[in-house]
């Protein structure tokens, strides 16, 4: 029988050694985190101000900047936290709590994204039958059915990684506590936990790609029939945004997780990692608010009244 010392906290390999690179890259990834945080409460004020972005669309949209802003506080206040003390020791326990929170984002994500899609296909395909199908209840429910959805999927993960004990020193090579890298510093049999990971990725993750894109098979089939080129143009433009903000998550996530050598994390996954964990929370309002018309115009509208009050004080 072996004997291991059980590790009460793991180290992180973080996003670079390099010590002349922490301050600059503190400073950068502390800006990109305020961005993201600014530009997402800007977008979810609008829609909450502005009874012009109160339909369905922009319902799931405000939905989408909130997960942003979660998404991205699970990981970069972390990572500028060990920019900072140059440490990179975090507790096991804390470990699993960001993973757990980062695998609720990002199922959460992701799902919306499915949501979003069949919303655009009713609205495409099925116009007469928008206000009837897409209602505020169906709307509601369906977001408390994806936030359900991610809720017992990362509290499975979760309670089956507290049955683990840990005992490697050898660091996360990774600036997060990723579900797959933590498991490979156990010293517990991680079969179940790796059967999960494989039937989820199969069945839940594989439905919500599915029902991500093929919507779209049947949009694109519906907009060229279309006999006005104004009309397609339109529809073409309202479904540009959404299909920027799949390719880009799916695109880096799949190129991480999906490496054909997980185990060797890379430069490169590194930076892959930082696309679908950073930057996508920031690129997503600065895509639909470039993208849309309706949106650049409130955003106009609220400028101007920032103005007003402003010289009014």
């Amino acid at each position: 029988m072996v004997n291991h010392t059980i590790a009460s906290s793991i180290v992180l390999s973080g996003f670079s050694d390099i010590p002349s690179l922490q301050l600059p890259l503190f400073l950068v990834f502390l800006l990109v985190y305020l961005m993201t945080l600014t530009g997402n409460l800007l977008i979810v004020l609008l829609i909450c101000t502005d009874f012009h972005l109160q339909t369905p669309m922009y319902f799931f949209l405000g939905t989408l900047a909130c997960l942003d802003m979660g998404y991205s506080s699970v990981t970069i206040p972390r990572m500028l936290f060990d920019f900072h003390t140059q440490q990179r020791l975090i507790s096991i326990q804390a470990c699993i709590t960001q993973i757990y929170f980062f695998l609720f984002f990002a199922l959460s994500e992701i799902s919306l994204l499915a949501v979003m899609s069949y919303d655009r296909y009713v609205a495409i395909c099925r116009p007469l039958h928008y206000t009837q199908i897409m209602h505020w209840k169906a709307c509601v429910l369906l977001v408390l059915g994806v936030l359900m959805i991610s809720v017992v999927y990362s509290l499975v993960h979760v309670l089956l990684l507290l049955k683990l004990t840990f005992c490697s020193l050898t660091p996360l090579q990774t600036f997060f506590c990723d579900l797959h890298q933590l498991l490979l510093v156990s010293c517990s049999d991680t079969f179940i936990n790796v059967l999960l990971i494989i039937v989820c990725g199969i069945f839940l993750a594989g439905g919500i790609f599915a029902l991500t894109f093929c919507p779209y098979i049947i949009i694109l089939n519906t907009i060229m029939k279309m006999k006005s080129k104004a009309m397609r143009s339109k529809a073409f433009s309202t479904c540009s945004s959404h299909l920027t903000v799949v390719f880009i998550f799916y695109g880096t996530a799949l190129f991480s997780y999906f490496h054909p050598n997980v185990k060797d994390h890379s430069a490169v996954d590194k930076v892959a990692s930082v696309f679908y964990t950073v930057l996508t929370p920031l690129v997503n309002p600065l895509i639909y608010s470039l993208r849309n018309e309706i949106i650049k115009k409130s955003l106009k509208i609220f400028v101007c009244r920032l103005t007003t009050l402003g010289s009014k004080l």
